[in-house]
């Protein structure tokens, strides 16, 4: 039975997006099937920045230290670095370029003049190491890359354009090497909605990442997907009484290159106006300061960051009213921690979301007192784009109440992975749906539950691992003869990653000369925290496959009884 507020929030949605609505609803085809978008939604990213930019145009867009900037200030920016990017680095529509950076005013100005130029923004991962950044700079074949100093120094060894930005700077100072000399008469190319947008990578079970194509008109879907959530709840403040004329702000704290901090976080910021205010580095306490002096109203990370500031000595110091929301994606939040922020955090509410990169990070959402009420559900799918299904391993639907994959069709879905054609026909069904690779299932009231994955991944902290390029790393190790790689039970990140290996014929292994090696090759965060040698070879299942399943259990078992 529907609660109460899902009935208000079904009625406020309908009114939104049905006919003669704010963001009435029109149809388009998406591989092959006919799907429902927001009508009102700018063609591209180019045409958005430049709408919404000028409608918010004096009101602060960005807070990064001590320097403030404006939304007109910011398009002005990225427009300059589009024109440079044309005129002076020779971007041509659909070319790749990466950024390589931590979250910086330059970040975000790059990857708008990107955009704007009609290139495909690539958001290289921060925490990768040299052979990561250049696998997967070789799959998408960048033709350029900006690069912060730390990321320069992991791009010396390849053989990639790459153009150093010092982010430490004022926002134009540090866009200069973009720039180059005034090109205020370079013309800048028509986009449609078809053209290429952005590659965000995904770490699947396969081990090596893959590239996810999304055009304009998925992205701008997906935010739009967002905006309609952002109105809806805003309905729900003036029926209440609740509604704030401040302007809107939020926290990044974050990386950019997820999905999470891109498109909810920063792309919708354009379209309501909200203020941006950038942490360099996370810090609970500094987040609380921050939260205080800006009088943040939303706040999202990973559920580890909201459970720091709850659980911090210091909390009680800091005025933190002005949040309605502490919401959380990226890893499932455990049960207890919604009820404390509910019952501790003065009146700030719970909030959960779940989407993926290949959906733009569309999915579901379970939002207040139904999250308190649903705790370990990620909640309903989210109107008025996603069409959720719980799918057998053929692609038919289950009964309602039973487990499946969970799979979304929406137009804000990715179009490819990039030179992956076997992947991505893998990656979805006939029907235009994509398999997410969670198994899940729906309940009565159309709540969806994730109970296990079916992809061999480690999600630490809204990271995602996969288990086989962890164990490939191992194997790099000449006195490696058998490795399996699996998750284990963490209080602060959820999961993190553990691993057994067993010795080549009469060579010697160490955990931490093992983990000292892997941090060579692989980000720190995929480095296990535990790694167990064993003297005997790996159980074998049937198959001659490793038997992962009873190696899991066993050595979760053990780690367990370490810890207490």
């Amino acid at each position: 039975m529907r609660t109460e507020l899902d009935q208000r929030m079904d009625a406020i949605m309908a009114a939104l997006t049905g006919e003669g609505g704010q963001l009435a609803l029109g149809k388009t085809m998406r591989r092959g099937v006919e799907m429902p978008l927001i009508a009102a939604a700018p063609p591209t990213l180019a045409a958005y920045f430049a709408h919404f930019c000028n409608e918010h145009a004096a009101a602060t867009f960005l807070v990064s230290d001590d320097e403030r900037i404006t939304f007109a200030d910011m398009h002005a920016a990225a427009t300059q670095v589009a024109r440079g990017l044309i005129a002076h680095h020779g971007v041509a529509k659909g070319d790749r370029v990466g950024i390589a950076m931590r979250n910086s005013p330059a970040w975000i100005a790059i990857y708008m003049g990107i955009l704007i130029a009609g290139g495909v923004a690539t958001l290289l991962n921060g925490w990768w190491q040299s052979e990561e950044l250049a696998d997967a700079i070789g799959l998408v074949d960048c033709s350029l890359i900006f690069a912060d100093a730390p990321r320069v120094d992991r791009l010396k060894q390849l053989d990639v354009n790459v153009v150093g930005i010092d982010d430490t700077q004022t926002l134009l100072a540090s866009l200069a090497p973009a720039i180059g000399e005034a090109t205020d008469d370079v013309a800048l190319p028509a986009l449609t909605g078809d053209d290429h947008a952005t590659i965000l990578f995904t770490s699947g079970s396969t081990g090596r990442s893959k590239g996810a194509l999304s055009d304009h008109r998925g992205v701008m879907q997906g935010i739009f997907n967002y905006l309609a959530q952002a109105v809806m709840m805003l309905g729900l403040a003036q029926q209440d009484g609740t509604a704030s004329d401040a302007q809107p702000s939020t926290l990044l704290s974050v990386p950019l290159f997820h999905v999470t901090a891109e498109v909810p976080l920063m792309l919708q910021s354009f379209a309501i106006g909200r203020k941006i205010v950038i942490m360099r580095k996370w810090d609970a306490e500094e987040a609380m300061r921050l939260i205080e002096k800006e009088k943040i109203s939303y706040f999202v990370g990973v559920p580890l960051m909201s459970f720091e500031i709850l659980n911090h000595p210091n909390r009680a110091k800091y005025d933190l009213s002005t949040v309605t929301d502490f919401a959380a994606g990226g890893a499932p939040r455990p049960v207890e921690h919604v009820k404390r922020i509910d019952k501790e955090m003065g009146g700030s509410s719970p909030l959960i979301g779940y989407g993926l990169t290949e959906t733009n990070g569309v999915g579901t959402g379970n939002w207040r007192t139904n999250y308190t009420a649903k705790p370990n559900s990620a909640g309903r799918p989210s109107a008025p784009l996603v069409d959720l299904a719980i799918l057998d391993d053929a692609g038919n639907p289950v009964a309602q109440g039973e487990r499946g994959e969970i799979c979304i069709r929406s137009v804000a879905n990715f179009l490819e992975y990039w030179g992956r054609p076997d992947a991505t026909a893998e990656a979805y069904t006939e029907d235009a749906y994509f398999r997410s690779g969670d198994i899940g299932y729906l309940d009565e009231d159309g709540y969806v539950f994730i109970v296990d994955r079916k992809k061999d991944i480690i999600i630490r902290g809204g990271e995602n691992i996969s288990c086989q390029e962890v164990e490939a790393a191992l194997y790099e190790h000449p006195d490696v003869a058998e490795a399996a790689v699996f998750g284990l039970d963490d209080d602060r990140f959820g999961e993190v990653p553990g691993a057994v290996v067993h010795a080549q014929g009469d060579a010697t292994l160490d955990e931490y000369a093992l983990r000292a090696f892997l941090s060579e090759h692989i980000a720190a965060f995929k480095v296990p925290t535990r790694i167990w040698v064993s003297a005997v070879a790996l159980p074998r299942l049937g198959t001659e496959k490793i038997d992962k399943v009873t190696l899991r259990n066993s050595y979760r078992a053990i780690a367990a009884k370490e810890v207490a």
